[in-house]
C-alpha cells in the first residue's frame, strides 16, 4: 500500500483545549494531548503544573471547563466523563494516591465490578481468586487475596493497584494504560518488572501515558514526553534525541546550574547514639550521628534500613535497644511518637497520604500540630499569631499557594512535602529522620529541599536520610550505610560515596571491615 493511501490509525486518546479552573484560579490552559496506539507517552512537570488534574479528567473525577474535546480511538466522547464512562472506553488508572479501599480485601479491590458469575448469579470465587492471584504473581508477590489492604506494606499496596490497572486491560481491542507516579513505592526489581508489564501493553497495541518525576525512567520508557508548566503545554518532546539538561530546562522554565548544595563539614559533636536496635527487620543495629552530619541509610527494598526511622520515632515498636540524644537517654521499646519529640527527634514519613498529613484539615492545621502548645497565652491559642508564623514557613519554604486556609490535600505532592519539612524543623529538632524525602516531588522543588536540609545540618542539625535515591545520597550525605538483612554491611565515605559504590554494596552486600581499595575493586 503506498504511503498516499495508507491508514494511520487514529490516537487512543486526543484530548483538545482542556482548561481547569478552581475558585477563580486556572490550574489547565487550554491543553492538547494524544497518545498514539502502542506508544508510552510521559507527561512531566513542576509539582502544581496540572499533571494530576489532566489525570483527574480523563478519568471523569473533575470536569473541564467550557470548550474540551475528548476523542478516543477515534470517536468523540461527551465530557464530563460518566461514572464508569472511563472503564466501558478502555481506559485504566493508577492514581498517585493508588485509588484503593483500605478496608476492603485484595480480592475485592482487584475484582470489583468485574466479577465472574455463574447461573443464578453466584460468583465464582475460586476463578475470581486465581486470577487475583495470577495477576499479583506477575510482580513477584505472593499475598493473600483475602487480606486487607490496609494490612498491606506500602510496596504490595502499589503492586495490587498496578496489577488491577493492567488486569482491567484484559481482552480488550483498544485503549489506555495511564499511571500516575506509579513506581513512588516499588522496590528497584519491582520497577523493572512494572516497566516490562509497560512494554507489554504497549507492544499490544495499546497507549501509555505515564506520569513521573525521575527523568531516567521517562529516558528509559517513554518513547515521547509532554512537559506542563504552570498549567499550560509547554512541549512534547521526543525523548530519543532530548538531552536530560534540555528537558530539565524545559520543566523549570530556565537552565539549572547545579542541582546539590555544596558539601559542608559536619562537627565531632554526637549527635544521636543507638545501640542495640532491633525490629521484625534491623537486629543489633548500632550507629552515632553527629551534629551537622547527614547520615544516609539505604539498601534493596525489604532489608531493613526504611524501618530504622520508624523503630527511633516510636511509631514501629522496637523489640530492643537504646537511644541517647544528648544527655537524654531511653529505651527503643519504651518510645512512642510524644516520647521521641522530647529527646529532639522528629520524623518525616515517605507515605505522606497515610502517615503524613490529614488531608481534609488546612495547611496551618497540619504544620502546627507539633508545636501548638507555643501559641497559647493564658490558656487561650493565639490565632493571629499562629496564623503569622505559619506564614512565614510558607515562604521561607516557597509553598505554593502560600495560603494557611487551604485544605493541604489541594496541594501537589511535592508543595506538602515541603509544607511537612517546614512542619517538622518547626521543632527545632537535634536530629531529623526522613523517609524518601525526595519521592513525588520535581526538579525545582528537590532543589530548594536539599537546600534546606544543607543549611539546617550547617547550624548544627543532623539528618538521618533513608532512601533508594542514591545519587542523592552521594552527592547530600556525610556517609551512608548500606543494610543488608537488617545488618549494616558497607559504611561509604569521602571517594567511596559515589552513586556507583553504593549500587554496587547495595547488591553485593560486603561485611563493614571487608578490606576493598577505594577504586570499588575487591582486594
Amino acid at each position: 500500500m503506498s504511503n498516499a493511501t495508507a491508514t494511520v490509525a487514529p490516537p487512543v486518546v486526543r484530548a483538545a483545549g482542556w482548561s481547569k479552573t478552581f475558585s477563580g484560579r486556572k490550574v489547565l490552559t487550554a491543553v492538547d494531548l494524544d497518545i498514539r496506539p502502542g506508544e508510552v507517552h510521559g507527561l512531566v512537570g513542576q509539582n502544581g503544573s496540572g499533571k494530576s488534574t489532566f489525570i483527574k479528567i480523563l478519568s471523569g473525577y473533575h470536569a473541564p471547563d467550557r470548550g474540551a474535546r475528548l476523542a478516543v480511538n477515534g470517536s468523540e466522547i461527551d465530557l464530563p466523563l460518566r461514572p464508569g464512562a472511563a472503564d466501558r472506553l478502555g481506559l485504566s488508572f493508577v492514581h498517585q494516591d493508588l485509588g484503593l479501599i483500605d478496608t476492603g480485601t485484595v480480592l475485592e479491590n482487584m475484582r470489583l465490578g468485574l466479577y465472574e458469575t455463574r447461573p443464578g448469579w453466584r460468583i465464582a470465587w475460586g476463578e475470581e481468586r486465581r486470577r487475583a492471584r495470577a495477576a499479583l504473581e506477575r510482580f513477584g508477590v505472593d499475598v493473600d487475596p483475602d487480606a486487607k489492604v490496609e494490612d498491606l506494606r506500602d510496596v504490595d499496596r502499589a503492586i495490587v493497584a498496578i496489577a488491577r490497572a493492567l488486569d482491567r486491560l484484559e481482552g480488550l481491542d483498544g485503549g489506555a494504560l495511564i499511571l500516575d507516579e506509579p513506581t513512588a513505592f516499588l522496590p528497584r526489581d519491582g520497577i523493572e518488572t512494572l516497566f516490562a508489564a509497560v512494554r507489554d501493553v504497549a507492544a499490544a497495541g495499546f497507549g501509555v501515558l505515564f506520569v513521573t518525576h525521575r527523568l531516567d525512567e521517562i529516558a528509559a520508557l517513554a518513547d515521547r514526553v509532554s512537559v506542563l508548566r504552570d498549567g499550560a503545554l509547554v512541549a512534547t518532546l521526543d525523548t530519543s534525541t532530548t538531552s536530560e539538561d534540555r528537558l530539565i530546562e524545559t520543566i523549570l522554565g530556565f537552565s539549572l546550574d547545579e542541582l546539590y548544595p555544596t558539601p559542608h563539614r559536619a562537627e565531632d559533636a554526637v549527635a544521636m547514639s543507638v545501640r542495640d536496635l532491633a525490629g521484625r527487620q534491623v537486629d543489633g543495629l548500632g550507629f552515632d550521628v553527629h551534629r551537622g552530619e547527614i547520615l544516609g541509610l539505604t539498601g534493596l527494598q525489604g532489608m531493613g534500613y526504611e524501618e530504622v526511622p520508624y523503630l527511633l520515632f516510636g511509631a514501629t515498636p522496637a523489640a530492643a535497644g537504646a537511644v541517647a540524644v544528648g544527655e537524654r537517654t531511653a529505651s527503643a521499646p519504651s518510645l512512642s511518637p510524644p516520647r521521641a519529640l522530647e529527646l529532639g527527634l522528629a520524623l518525616l514519613p515517605a507515605n505522606r497520604q497515610r502517615l503524613g498529613v490529614i488531608g481534609p484539615a488546612s495547611v496551618r492545621e497540619n504544620v502546627t500540630i507539633p508545636t501548638l502548645g507555643g501559641f497559647f497565652h493564658g490558656g487561650l491559642l493565639d490565632r493571629n499569631r499562629e496564623r503569622a508564623a505559619v506564614e512565614r514557613m510558607l515562604a521561607d519554604f516557597d509553598v505554593r499557594p502560600p495560603e494557611p486556609a487551604r485544605p493541604i490535600a489541594t496541594l501537589s505532592g511535592g508543595n506538602q512535602q515541603k509544607a511537612l519539612l517546614g512542619k517538622w524543623f518547626a521543632t527545632d529538632p537535634a536530629v531529623l529522620m526522613l523517609h524518601e524525602p525526595t519521592q513525588g516531588v520535581d526538579v525545582g522543588a528537590r532543589r530548594q529541599i536539599f537546600e534546606q536540609i544543607r543549611d539546617a545540618a550547617d547550624r548544627g542539625t543532623a539528618f538521618l536520610m533513608a532512601s533508594t535515591e542514591y545519587d542523592d545520597l552521594a552527592h547530600l550525605c556525610d556517609r551512608v550505610l548500606v543494610f543488608r538483612d537488617g545488618r549494616v554491611v558497607a559504611e561509604l565515605h569521602g571517594a567511596e560515596l559515589t552513586q556507583e559504590r553504593i549500587v554496587e554494596r547495595c547488591f553485593r552486600g560486603a561485611r563493614v571491615g571487608e578490606p576493598h581499595t577505594p577504586d570499588g575493586e575487591d582486594a
